[in-house]
């Protein structure tokens, strides 16, 4: 399960950069082009699951655990790398992708649950 920790101590740390970037070196590209909403949506959940990821891994290893590890990492690079995709490059239809990152997401979140029910 450290592989979590260090997984979400990274996202944490890239989150981080990324939203510094976007606030100061990016701000007044992403007001003219509409997608600051957007682009602090895709920071806010990539630090909330970097911090999912270090609960988890401080959760004792499972097969439940370690998929909600893998969803939320996959969940992560879909739904945050979709809209900062968006951001970056004006174009719209990889806002069709993002449903398929918040899925990930919220299966991350379901097999969370499962690996806390487990004695």
């Amino acid at each position: 399960m450290k592989k979590y920790i260090q997984i979400g101590t990274l996202l944490g740390a890239l989150g981080v950069g990324i939203g510094a970037f976007g606030a100061h070196g990016l701000k007044k590209m992403l007001e003219l082009s509409g997608s600051s909403e957007t682009f602090e949506t895709a920071t806010k959940y990539l630090f909330y699951h970097a911090l999912a990821l270090v609960l988890l891994g401080l959760m004792p290893a499972s097969k439940h655990a370690n998929r909600s590890g893998i969803a939320f990492t996959a969940g992560v690079f879909v739904f945050s790398g979709s809209l900062y995709t968006i951001c970056f490059t004006g174009i719209k239809t990889f806002g069709a992708i993002a449903p398929i990152g918040g899925v990930l997401l919220i299966l991350g979140w379901v097999f969370f649950f499962l690996a806390a029910r487990q004695k």
